[in-house]
């Protein structure tokens, strides 16, 4: 008897392991749903108590159920597969949190709330929702257009959570007002309709944060991160497509670049947070979890650019206002996912070798072969261009304000900082330490151009890159020098580079422009200064605003939303991903030159 059921389990392990894992799939989305459902929905205490019982059950039902297929799969195959690994993750978490409930004291006592149980479900879905996730190989789209419909497909996910009831403290938002919110995260702009700090639920900000961290790196990078952790692997197809969404030449380098890419970003966050927490006071909160709240989503928030914040009128708040540690934290990590990650890569490595030859020489004492480190062409150039707009920026700034929003700040060190802050913050980030209704026109100027700039390319942040303005200006100072080509660090700039960034800037005029003149006509009552604002901020993804935008009329919001994801995705990826491939000729026209 017991013979014939361990032949049947490794028959179905060995041949019916897709069964399996489909049954695993649609137990763990009902019992996701039935937790989305008691959090986001159910206002009813006694139905509450009822379900949160329910989701105790179903906790200990997974828990089971995983610990069976795991261990009868390890069974079937006689091994320790890479497979088996996320299962195995997944059963001590399990287990971790089974004896924080039961008994759990001092420290343990955390891991006994209702999150981690609802955390550790939503694990096992995402697992087994991962196992799917390599499904490309059944469709055929174009890799830049299924970027394009990831973003769309995680806005209308993002707008229906966002309009259930709980996600908000009083009335829930309208479908208009949930979508443009939820565009906003996922396009991690920042432009806000309602009040995350007030009028949003703690279940509403963590939706807010999910939707930022997963738009600010793309869908499609957690979904092949995912894919890759819970299934073992890509198929070659796979690769090939997620090296053209990430930008990856080499195919056998597309797995190394995602992970490296999730894991530097989760580590400056986790650093981020715990330098944000460094600098908070405990007196402005109610208990500890509030101060690890309170860090990790500005950490998110900041590295991807995004400029939400869960502090009543952001950083002008009176309480953080003149907390220049806490606006400098701030500034270093959107900084940092505003370089991009290729740069960020290079200083992660740079450390790592430095930290590791130190190390041989003076605690191992051994010799340590390192590879000579050295930026690379786009490196360099990305550096140097932050540089002299981050020095250039803070300087104009200072000298515009100084008389004027800066004369409310605390000495002049604070009149510097804020200075610094705003000028990079302006960029991308949307953050704004100063009341953006009192800066002075020439200061209203300067940040729409600092918007429009941007950040880096590869980057977290939104504009026509730093690059993209340094390619057309080194343009003009060759064709005044009389020179064909660009030249610079010795290296010269492939005429494709060229023709590339000077359709992004034409595309950006005709985009922001498009949608100041519909502005126009949809909110005839405010300023047209505040609405080219506005939609220069929304094309550039950075989320400054002059204080309208709660403001805008329905059709308004709409616009102001399409703009966002057109800046997000990129007016130019929308081109490319829509208009036909013309077949190449073999024909080549004589040439004429145009009269300018």
């Amino acid at each position: 008897m017991i013979d014939s059921i361990l032949s049947f389990i490794r028959f179905v392990f060995k041949y019916k392991n897709g069964l399996v894992d489909k049954i695993m799939f649609y137990v763990s989305m009902i019992c996701a749903a039935i937790v989305l459902f008691n959090v986001g929905y159910v206002t009813d205490p006694a139905l509450g108590k009822l379900l949160g019982k329910t989701i105790h059950y179903l906790f200990f039902v997974l828990f089971f159920m995983i610990a069976l297929r795991e261990s009868s799969s390890i069974y079937a195959l006689k091994k320790i597969a890479v497979e088996h690994y996320s299962g195995l993750v997944i059963l001590i978490y399990f287990v971790f949190i089974l004896i924080a409930r039961f008994a759990g004291f001092g420290a343990l006592a955390v891991f006994s709330r209702e999150q981690w149980v609802y955390l550790g479900i939503y694990l096992i879905f995402i697992a087994e929702l991962s196992k799917s996730t390599l499904f490309f190989d059944n469709f055929y789209f174009n890799p830049t257009i299924l970027f394009v419909i990831s973003f769309l497909v995680l806005i209308l996910l993002g707008t229906v959570l966002l309009m259930l009831p709980r996600t908000t403290v009083e009335a829930p938002l309208s479908f208009v007002d949930a979508l443009f919110m939820a565009t906003s995260a996922v396009c991690i702009t920042g432009l806000s309709v309602a009040d995350i700090s007030t009028n949003f639920s703690m279940f509403g900000q963590t939706v807010v944060i999910v939707l930022i961290q997963v738009g600010g790196l793309g869908i499609m990078t957690f979904t092949g991160f995912f894919g890759y952790f819970f299934s073992g692997g890509f198929s070659f197809k796979n690769q090939l497509m997620f090296g053209e969404i990430l930008g990856e030449n080499k195919v056998a380098s597309v797995i190394k670049t995602l992970l490296t890419m999730i894991f530097i970003t989760l580590l400056f966050e986790f650093l981020g947070a715990i330098l944000i927490f460094s600098t908070l006071e405990s007196a402005n909160f109610p208990n500890l979890g509030s101060m690890v709240f309170f860090s990790i989503f500005h950490s998110i928030s900041s590295f991807c650019n995004a400029g939400f914040s869960i502090l009543s009128g952001g950083i002008t708040h009176e309480a953080y206002k003149f907390n220049y540690p806490f606006q400098l934290a701030l500034s270093s990590l959107f900084i940092l996912g505003g370089l991009g990650f290729g740069i960020v890569l290079n200083f992660y490595t740079y450390m790592k070798e430095s930290i590791l030859l130190y190390y041989h020489r003076w605690i191992t004492k051994k010799n340590y072969k390192h590879k000579a480190w050295s930026f690379s062409f786009n490196s360099k150039l990305v550096l140097v261009c932050n540089a002299i707009i981050i020095v250039g920026a803070t300087l104009f700034f200072y000298f515009l304000e100084r008389g004027n929003t800066l004369s409310l700040e605390k000495g002049i060190d604070g009149e510097w900082a804020t200075s610094f802050f705003m000028a990079n913050a302006a960029r991308s980030a949307g953050y704004n330490s100063v009341d953006l209704s009192f800066v002075g026109p020439p200061t209203v100027f300067l940040i729409m151009l600092l918007m429009w700039v941007g950040a880096s390319p590869g980057s977290t942040g939104g504009g026509v890159k730093v690059t993209t303005v340094a390619v057309s200006l080194l343009n003009i100072v060759s064709l005044a020098k009389g020179k064909e080509y660009i030249e610079i660090f010795k290296r010269r700039i492939a005429g494709e580079s060229v023709n590339k960034a000077f359709a992004i800037i034409l595309l950006s005029f005709f985009v922001v422009g498009f949608s100041f003149f519909v502005l126009i006509f949809t909110d005839p009552d405010k300023s047209m200064k505040a609405l080219l604002f506005e939609a220069l901020s929304a094309y550039t993804t950075c989320g400054l605003s002059l204080g309208i935008t709660p403001s805008l009329s329905m059709g308004g919001k709409l616009i102001i939303a399409l703009t966002m994801l057109v800046g997000r995705v990129g007016m130019l990826t929308l081109l490319v991903a829509f208009i036909k491939n013309t077949t190449r000729r073999n024909i080549v026209f004589p040439e004429e030159k145009i009269l300018f």
